[in-house]
């Protein structure tokens, strides 16, 4: 169920968050029925934009993927579409197996899950949420991607699963 309430864009959480790219933020965030699809209706930000596969990089050279490093900003400044479709490519490239793929899953899913939660869509939100806990859990390391995954995980289930805070969870790399 969606609650009944008007479409704003999210507001950023910690407007002073450091960023790891250097990668603009497109000019808005993509919120369904407020503003233009990016990629399919003509006044989308990102319509017309060929979409390239992202270079592959081993998780362990985290730090030199800059699109990696720009969907975690795009995650921590509330583009939260946006960050689903800049992982994606990342996602694909792992063939949707492995530790790496499980990571990368389960930040989108957390992504979405803040989206639904965002546009008033609380059990699409607590299911992306269960759903990216358990995924972020099945990595199996304290660190992964310069993450620690431990407070990241508990604050997902803080937020989606427990719902005991309104505090959303950001990524903060090491």
């Amino acid at each position: 169920m969606i609650a009944t309430m008007s479409l704003v864009e999210p507001v950023v959480p910690d407007p002073s968050w450091p960023r790891y790219s250097s990668r603009p933020f497109p000019p808005y965030r993509f919120v369904a029925g407020l503003n233009p699809h990016p990629r399919r209706d003509p006044k989308g930000h990102a319509y017309g934009t060929p979409e390239v596969p992202p270079p592959q990089f081993p998780p362990d050279a985290w730090r030199e993927n800059e699109t990696y490093l720009q969907g975690v900003d795009l995650y921590n400044f509330a583009y939260w579409w946006e960050c689903h479709e800049a992982l994606e490519g990342l996602w694909h490239l792992t063939g949707h197996q492995g530790t790496e793929a499980q990571f990368l899953q389960g930040i989108i899913q957390a992504a979405a899950a803040n989206l639904q939660r965002h546009k008033g869509a609380l059990e699409g939100a607590r299911r992306l949420g269960r759903e990216s806990v358990a995924r972020l859990a099945s990595v199996g390391k304290r660190e992964f991607m310069g993450l620690e995954l431990g407070p990241f995980i508990r604050g997902l289930n803080d937020l989606h699963v427990d719902e005991d805070t309104q505090v959303i969870p950001l990524i903060a790399l090491r």
